[in-house]
């Protein structure tokens, strides 16, 4: 065999075994060991808690599951564009284009749901928009950006392939680890260096100030508490 053919033979079989990680898409990698946002799916029983539907039916049930998880999934596209690597944007598009039937009947479900529970005409009506008001405000959050967002890039992806009317099983179990992620957690490996970093300050004290200078015994124990040998 020339030289030439045994490179084009190994050329050929790296191609080959690169061909999987080449298919793989790419994705956000915020932290070297994640935290662990698997939670037990929702139950009818949990979902109304969890969801703020207290005596709903099994079917609002299910409405309010799909109306939560575009509600998360839309507040995921609004807040989580600083990584485009996520896709929320273009999850959440592609949810509402290809889930669209199962979002209008939930809403009108939950409006149903709120005509029942909270009175016919503009009372429902009120109690609905304030329920939404209400979703959105739950699912935006500073502190745990980051992990808000992985989480929503995974279950966006898993909403935009499922089957036609299924968006309410997706969100039985993709909304419970959304709620998760919405606890601040960080860097599982290396821990959160920063976020327990508290500045040790001495006593302010009137007694310990004289003329703007510490008094001698307020600046021993002050070395006492940093660790400060004389």
């Amino acid at each position: 065999m020339s030289f030439r053919s045994a490179l084009r033979t190994s050329l050929c079989s790296l191609s080959i075994a690169l061909m999987p990680l080449a298919a793989q898409p790419a994705a956000a990698q915020f932290y070297w060991s994640p935290p662990d946002m698997s939670a037990p799916a929702f139950t009818d029983s949990n979902a109304a808690i969890a969801l703020g539907l207290p005596g709903a039916t099994a079917e609002e049930i299910k409405a309010g599951l799909a109306w939560n998880l575009r509600a998360a999934l839309n507040v995921a596209a609004l807040q989580c564009q600083f990584e485009p690597t996520l896709l929320t944007v273009d999850n959440y598009n592609a949810m509402i284009a290809h889930h669209d039937a199962e979002l209008d009947a939930a809403q009108a479900t939950l409006l149903a749901y709120f005509q029942r529970t909270a009175g016919k005409g503009r009372a429902g009506q009120s109690a609905a928009d304030m329920y939404n008001t209400r979703i959105y405000s739950g699912y935006s959050t500073v502190q745990a950006q980051k992990g808000f967002c992985q989480e929503a890039g995974v279950v966006g992806r898993q909403a935009i392939f499922a089957d036609r009317g299924a968006l309410a099983d997706v969100a039985r179990t993709g909304l419970a680890s959304i709620k998760k992620s919405l606890i601040q957690a960080g860097e599982q490996y290396y821990g959160m260096p920063g976020d327990d970093y508290a500045v040790a300050l001495p006593s302010f004290d009137p007694k310990c100030w004289k003329k703007g200078v510490l008094e001698p015994v307020c600046h021993q124990a002050y070395n006492e508490k940093v660790g400060i040998k004389p």
